[in-house]
C-alpha cells in the first residue's frame, strides 16, 4: 500500500526541515486537500508554530485571465507583499506543492500573462531574494493532479493515470518503500560527493555538444561552488529545496556564455507548452531564439527583464537516473530537470559563489551573477550530451560523456 504518511514525514523533515517554533507556509492547488491536511498535522507533531495555506486553483486562475478587469494584470496588490513580507518576518519555512494542469492557461492572452508575471514578479522581489539566498528554507514538491496526470499517461483512465503518477512521483522522491526519510538521506549524500569532485576542478569553462545541435560554451565565475541535494540557511539548518532531485549545479559567469542551445523537452510556461525551441548566446545574451510552438511565449520569457536573456544557472543531471529512466515526459519542470541536463534564463542563486549571500547587487554582478526578475529552467540534456570542463591551467577534463557523468 501507498505510504503518504512516510512522503509527509520527507517533505516535513528533509524537505523544509521544520524547526520547533517554526511557522510554515504552504502554497497548494486546492485539488490536494486532503493531502495537505496530512503535511500540516506532520508539521505540527514536529513543532510549527503555525500552518498557513494558501490556495490557488487552476480554474479560477483561468476565469481571471480571460474575464478580469485589466488592471489586475499590471498590478501586485500590497497586501499579498504584507502577507508574504508578514511570514517572512516571522522566519517561516516555504513549502510549493505542484500539482498544476500543464495546459491550464492555454489560448489566454498573452500580454496578461505577461503583465501579470512581471508585476508578481516586483512584487514579491524582496521575498524571492530572501529564498534565492537560502535566507528562509523553502521546497518545492509535487503530488498529482486529474488533468496533470491525464497528460502525461493520456491513454488509461483518469484513476488509473492518477494512480501511475503518484508511483512515478514517489519512486522519484525515493519514497516508494521503506524508510522514504532515510533513503533521501542516502541519496543527497551521493549527489554531494559528486559536487566536491566538481568543486575541487574549479573549472572556468564547460563546452557541451550533442547531436540536437547544441554547441555551447559556458564560462563560470571564480570561486564559484556547485551544490545538489541539501541547501542550508546563513545558520547551517539543512534543507532539500526540490523534491526530487538528481541534480548538482552552479552560476554560469553571465557574460561568458556563447553558442547554440537546443531544447530536448518542452517547456511549461505561463500555463502552456514552449516545444521545439532553441537559443543562441553571444557574450551571455540571447542573441537569436526560435520555437515550433508558442514562440511568443519564449519571447514574453526572454523580455521580462535585461537579465532575462542571460543565464542564471547550469545543472548537471545524468542521463542514467531514476527520474530519466521512468521514460516519462512529466510536462513538469520539477521532474523533468531532474531527469536531464538543464540551464536556466533569469536570476542566479547568490550562494553559488563563495561569500555571495553577502554581496551587494553590483558586487554579485562583478562576480558574474546574473540578476533578473524570473528564473526559469530548461532542458538540454540528452544520451549523447558531452561536457569538456576546462581548469584554470587549460587542462581539458571530460565531465559527461554519452549523457551520464565521466567520473
Amino acid at each position: 500500500m501507498r505510504n503518504l504518511e512516510a512522503y509527509a514525514q520527507l517533505i516535513v523533515h528533509e524537505g523544509v526541515n521544520i524547526k520547533a517554533g517554526q511557522p510554515l507556509f504552504i502554497t497548494s492547488n486546492v485539488e490536494n486537500y486532503e493531502f495537505v491536511r496530512l503535511v500540516t498535522a506532520v508539521a505540527y507533531t514536529a513543532g510549527a508554530r503555525e500552518v498557513f495555506v494558501r490556495w490557488v486553483d487552476d480554474v479560477i486562475s483561468r476565469l481571471t485571465f480571460l474575464r478580469g478587469a485589466d488592471d489586475l494584470f499590471t498590478s501586485f496588490p500590497d497586501w499579498q507583499k504584507d502577507l508574504f513580507a508578514h511570514y517572512d518576518n516571522s522566519n517561516a519555512c516555504y513549502l510549493a506543492i505542484l500539482s498544476n494542469n500543464p495546459e491550464a492557461l492555454k489560448g489566454v492572452d498573452a500580454n496578461r500573462l505577461q503583465q501579470a508575471s512581471i508585476s508578481r514578479n516586483k512584487g514579491l522581489k524582496s521575498h524571492s531574494d530572501l529564498v534565492m539566498a537560502n535566507k528562509r528554507a523553502w521546497c518545492v514538491t509535487a503530488v498529482p493532479g486529474k488533468e496533470w496526470a491525464c497528460k502525461v499517461f493520456p491513454n488509461v483512465t483518469e484513476a488509473e493515470a492518477m494512480e501511475k503518477l503518484w508511483d512515478a512521483i514517489l519512486l522519484s522522491s525515493h519514497a516508494h518503500e521503506g524508510n522514504a526519510v532515510a533513503a533521501w538521506q542516502t541519496h543527497v549524500t551521493t549527489l554531494a560527493k559528486r559536487a566536491d569532485i566538481l568543486n575541487n576542478y574549479q573549472f572556468t569553462q564547460l563546452h557541451y555538444k550533442n547531436s540536437l545541435g547544441t554547441d555551447l560554451v559556458i564560462g563560470l565565475p571564480q570561486h564559484h561552488i556547485w551544490t545538489g541535494g541539501v541547501d542550508h540557511t546563513p545558520e547551517k539548518h539543512p534543507f532539500s529545496a526540490n523534491i526530487p532531485t538528481e541534480e548538482i549545479f552552479t552560476a554560469p559567469h553571465r557574460l561568458g556564455v556563447n553558442g547554440r542551445c537546443v531544447a530536448s523537452m518542452p517547456l511549461v510556461y505561463q500555463g502552456d507548452l514552449i516545444e521545439g525551441f532553441e537559443m543562441t548566446f553571444k557574450d551571455g545574451k540571447v542573441v537569436s531564439y526560435r520555437a515550433d510552438k508558442n514562440e511568443h511565449l519564449l519571447k514574453n520569457l526572454l523580455d521580462t527583464d535585461e537579465g532575462a536573456r542571460y543565464l542564471g544557472e547550469v545543472a548537471l543531471v545524468p542521463h542514467n537516473s531514476p527520474i530519466s529512466n521512468q521514460g516519462i515526459l512529466f510536462y513538469n519542470t520539477l521532474f523533468d530537470e531532474n531527469a536531464s541536463c538543464h540551464l536556466a534564463v533569469g536570476e542566479a542563486y547568490p550562494t553559488c559563489v563563495e561569500n555571495g549571500v553577502e554581496f551587494t547587487l553590483e558586487q554579485r554582478l562583478a562576480a558574474g551573477l546574473n540578476d533578473s526578475l524570473t528564473h526559469v529552467d530548461f532542458m538540454i540534456g540528452t544520451s549523447d550530451l558531452s561536457i569538456v570542463g576546462t581548469t584554470p591551467d587549460g587542462t581539458t577534463v571530460d565531465v559527461f560523456c554519452n549523457g551520464n557523468f565521466a567520473f
